[in-house]
C-alpha cells in the first residue's frame, strides 16, 4: 500500500470507530476527517469543498424542503381517515400502515414519511388499547423499504445515481431503481405484516397500549368557522356525533367577540363564529379537518379561555436535535423561553425527578408545558417532532391538492428528461415557498444540515480514496476472497459487507465509500458495473439490525419502548430476505 492509502484507510478507520462509539455528532466527525485529510495532504485543497456543491448533496437538501411542503399541506390527513381503524387486527393494521408508509417513502424522504405516520400509529394503538411497540418497528422498517423504490426515496439512491453520472456519463433515472426496489419492498412489507411483528420480544408485546406514552390532558382551544364550513347553519348540539368520533367536546360559542351563555348548544352556528373546544391536540386537528374549520391565534382572544393559556405537548427527540446531549437547564428552557420540561419517557420509563438536569438522548419523549402560541415554535427550535400531529400548527389544507399537483409535475418533468432533477425539485421548492406551503422561515429548518455536512465532507474523502487506488485495493480483496466464484457470489458478498457497515454507520457515509468499490469490483471481474451499484444502493439503505443504523429506527426507540437488542430479531431475517430477493432481481433487470 502507498503512503496515501495507509493514511486514508487510517482516517476512515478513525471515522468509523468514532461514529460507532458515538461521542460526537457524525457531521462533526466527518468534517474533522476532511480537515485532517487536507492538513496531511491526502485530500487536494482544490477539492476540499466540492462535496457541498455535489448534485447528490443539493438533491437531498431539496427533497427535505419538498417533504416539508407535502407535510404542511395536510394531504396526509386524507390517508389517516382510511388507515386508523381500531377494529382491525394487528396484522391487518400493520399491513395497511406499512403499505402506506412504503408508498409515501417512495416519493418523499423516508424520515419525513415516518414522522407523518407515527402519530397516526400511536393514536390507533391507544384506541385499540395495545402497545405501540407491536406496530412502530414494522412501520419504521416499511418506510425504509419504500425508499428503495425511486431515486428520491432515500439518499443512497441519489448518491449512487450521481456517482454513475460521474463515472459513466449518465445517471440512474427516477424509476431505474423501481424493479429491484419494489420487489424488495413488497416482499419485505409482506414479511413484516405477516410474520415479522410476531418476532418482537414478548415482553414488549404485552401491557396497556398507553404504557409507553404520556397521557396529555385535554386543553381548550378556539376554532374559527369559515364560510365554507359544513358546520354553518347547524346547531351546536347537531355536531355531537362528529365530536364523539374525534373525542372533542364543544364547551362554548363566541360571537362578535363575546362568549354566549352556557355552551350555546341550541345556537345556530354562523360564519365567523368561534367554537371553544376541549380535547387533545391531535383530536382538535382532526376536528378542524373534518368540518373545514380554521385555527384562531390564542393571543387574539386572551381572557376568553379561562385556564386555557397553557397546554401540554409530547415531543419525540430525533437524532441531532438541538436538545440532544443537553438538558433543559443548559438550554435555559424555562427562563429564556417560558417552557417547562415536565417529564421524560425513555424506553418505557418515566423520569419525574430532576428532569430539567437530565441529559436528553435521541429517541426520548419530552412532555412540555407552556403557552399555546410558544409550544410549536419552541418544539421546532429544540429540533423535536410533536407526537400530536400538527396539534398547534396552522395547516393550509386548501393547498393539499395544489402541493400534490406541483410535486407530481416536478417528478414527471424529471422522469421524462424535460428538466434536470435538481432543477425540477428546486422549482417545486420555490413554488411551495411562493404559495406559502412552506413558509420562508421553515425552509432552512426543513433541511437536515448535519446530513448535508456529512455528505459534503465524505465525498472529497471518497474521491481521494478512489484516486489513491484504495478502492481498487478493497475491490481486489473482495475478488480474491471469492476466488473462482461466479460474479453473482461476489455481488452477494458486496451486499453483505455494505449492509453490515450500514447497520453501524450512517447510510450516506456507507454509500460514498462502497460505490467506488462496486465499480472497481466490476472492473476486475470484467462485467457491467450497474448491478454492483444497484446492490450497494439496496444494501446501504437496509439497516434493520440496530437503532443507530437508520434515523427511523432511532426515532421509534423511545415511543416504542425498544431496547438496543430488540431490532435484530425482526431485522436479521428481513435483511436476509432483502438479499435473497434483490440478488436475482438485480441479475434479471441489470445483467452482467
Amino acid at each position: 500500500m502507498s503512503t496515501d492509502q495507509i493514511i486514508l484507510f487510517a482516517l476512515l478507520a478513525c471515522v468509523f470507530a468514532l461514529l460507532v462509539w458515538g461521542p460526537w455528532r457524525y457531521d462533526l466527525v466527518a468534517f474533522g476527517a476532511l480537515v485532517a485529510g487536507l492538513i496531511v495532504g491526502v485530500v487536494p485543497s482544490d477539492q476540499a469543498f466540492e462535496g457541498f456543491g455535489h448534485p447528490a448533496t443539493v438533491i437531498i437538501a431539496l427533497v427535505l424542503v419538498v417533504s416539508r411542503g407535502l407535510s404542511n399541506s395536510g394531504a396526509i390527513e386524507l390517508i389517516a381517515k382510511y388507515v386508523v381503524d381500531a377494529g382491525r387486527s394487528v396484522s391487518a393494521h400493520i399491513a395497511v400502515m406499512s403499505g402506506v408508509g412504503a408508498g409515501l417513502s417512495a416519493v418523499m424522504n423516508n424520515v419525513g414519511a415516518l414522522a407523518l405516520l407515527m402519530p397516526i400509529d400511536l393514536q390507533a394503538a391507544a384506541k385499540a388499547k395495545r402497545s405501540p411497540s407491536l406496530t412502530l418497528m414494522p412501520l419504521s422498517f416499511a418506510t425504509i423499504l419504500g425508499g428503495l423504490v425511486t431515486l428520491i426515496g432515500t439518499p443512497p439512491n441519489i448518491i449512487i445515481a450521481s456517482f454513475r453520472a460521474k463515472n459513466f456519463g449518465e445517471p440512474f433515472h427516477m424509476f431505474d431503481f423501481t424493479p429491484v426496489g419494489a420487489a424488495c419492498a413488497v416482499v419485505g412489507v409482506a414479511f413484516v405484516a405477516l410474520i415479522g411483528w410476531r418476532l418482537i420480544p414478548v415482553g414488549d408485546k404485552e401491557g396497556d397500549g398507553e404504557r409507553q406514552r404520556f397521557q396529555v390532558d385535554a386543553y381548550v382551544a378556539e376554532i374559527s368557522v369559515p364560510e365554507n364550513s359544513p358546520a354553518v347553519g347547524q346547531q351546536v348540539r347537531e355536531l355531537d356525533d362528529i365530536c364523539e368520533n374525534v373525542d372533542v367536546v364543544i364547551v362554548g360559542l363566541i360571537r362578535r367577540g363575546k362568549r354566549l351563555p352556557g355552551q350555546g348548544r341550541r345556537r345556530m352556528i354562523r360564519t365567523g363564529d368561534i367554537l371553544v373546544v376541549e380535547a387533545a391536540a391531535d383530536d382538535i386537528d382532526k376536528f378542524v379537518g373534518e368540518l373545514k374549520l380554521e385555527y384562531v391565534g390564542s393571543d387574539k382572544h386572551e381572557g376568553v379561555l379561562a385556564g386555557g393559556d397553557l397546554s401540554l405537548m409530547e415531543v419525540v427527540v430525533p437524532p441531532n436535535a438541538r436538545i440532544e446531549g443537553r438538558s433543559a437547564i443548559q438550554l435555559r428552557l424555562l427562563h429564556r423561553h417560558g417552557i417547562t420540561l415536565l417529564g421524560v419517557s425513555r424506553q418505557g420509563r418515566r423520569f419525574h425527578e430532576r428532569v430539567r438536569k437530565l441529559t436528553i438522548r435521541a429517541g426520548d419523549v419530552l412532555l412540555l408545558l407552556g403557552p399555546n402560541e410558544r409550544l410549536g415554535e419552541i418544539a421546532e427550535w429544540l429540533g423535536g417532532l410533536p407526537l400530536a400531529e400538527r396539534g398547534l400548527q396552522v395547516i393550509n389544507r386548501r393547498m393539499a391538492i395544489t402541493a400534490t399537483g406541483i410535486f407530481t409535475a416536478a417528478i414527471v418533468l424529471a422522469s421524462t428528461g424535460q428538466l434536470y432533477l435538481p432543477v425540477a425539485l428546486a422549482l417545486c421548492a420555490i413554488l411551495f415557498v411562493l404559495l406559502n406551503i412552506v413558509p420562508l422561515r421553515e425552509v432552512y429548518h426543513s433541511i437536515e444540515w448535519p446530513v448535508i455536512v456529512l455528505l459534503g465532507s465524505m465525498i472529497p474523502i471518497g474521491i481521494a480514496l478512489e484516486a489513491s487506488g484504495g478502492t481498487a485495493l478493497i475491490a481486489q480483496s473482495l475478488v480474491d476472497l471469492s476466488q473462482g466464484a461466479a460474479p453473482w457470489v461476489v455481488l452477494t458478498l458486496l451486499m453483505v459487507v455494505t449492509m453490515t457497515l450500514s447497520d453501524v454507520l450512517n447510510n450516506t457515509a456507507t454509500t460514498v465509500i462502497a460505490a467506488p468499490i462496486a465499480v472497481d469490483v466490476a472492473s476486475k471481474l470484467g462485467v457491467n458495473a450497474d448491478p454492483f451499484l444497484m446492490a450497494v444502493a439496496v444494501a446501504a439503505s437496509c439497516a434493520f439490525l440496530t437503532p443507530i443504523g437508520h434515523k427511523n429506527n432511532t426515532l421509534i426507540m423511545g415511543p416504542g419502548g425498544y431496547r438496543f437488542g430488540d431490532y435484530w430479531r425482526m431485522g436479521l431475517p428481513l435483511e436476509i430476505i432483502v438479499i435473497a430477493v434483490a440478488v436475482p432481481m438485480i441479475l434479471l433487470v441489470w445483467p452482467f
